[in-house]
């Protein structure tokens, strides 16, 4: 026990070293949590993404630093980790409660017009939809666009009109 304490620590009087074997265990813990949250966890940056990210940071690196005690915190990282999964495993099975935890689509653009209430609601601005036009779908006018969604994740997609 008393070579653990030389390597990792305790409390907040840490050295060098033993910060950075905290942060080397951390690491290692850290990967395993995203493996067990899932593919998505890291990559889909919708809402409830985007809170695991930051709360798993936040949390993770609170044992780093000797801010809290280091079994503690990385079990609290694990218990964040398993609330994740039945969150996101919940949302599959409800839409209801998928919509809730992971959000909804909201349509910007249809029909040749812009939809001003929507865009407000999703804090986008015409600028925004010309831009996403030009960048990512390569079109020059709207009039090559059949509707704009702002996604779940906050990107705007673009369908095109189908070409006769």
């Amino acid at each position: 026990m008393e070579t653990l304490t030389e390597i990792f620590g305790r409390g907040k009087e840490l050295g060098i070293f033993q910060m950075s074997m905290r942060t080397v265990l951390i690491f290692l813990i850290t990967l395993l949590f995203i493996r067990i949250s899932g593919k998505r966890a890291f990559g889909m940056h919708m809402p409830v993404d985007n809170v695991m990210t930051i709360l798993l940071g936040a949390l993770l690196s609170r044992a780093i630093v000797g801010a809290s005690p280091f079994i503690a915190t990385v079990i609290s990282g694990f218990v964040l980790v398993v609330l994740y999964r039945i969150c996101t495993g919940m949302g599959v099975f409800s839409k209801l409660f998928g919509k809730i935890v992971k959000g909804s689509s909201i349509l910007i653009y249809q029909n040749g017009k812009m939809i001003k209430e929507n865009m407000v609601t999703a804090m986008v601005t015409e600028e925004d939809l010309m831009e996403e036009m030009r960048v990512n779908s390569n079109l020059g006018s709207l009039e090559d666009v059949e509707t704009a969604h702002v996604e779940r994740n906050g990107e705007i997609s673009i369908v095109k009109k189908k070409e006769v």
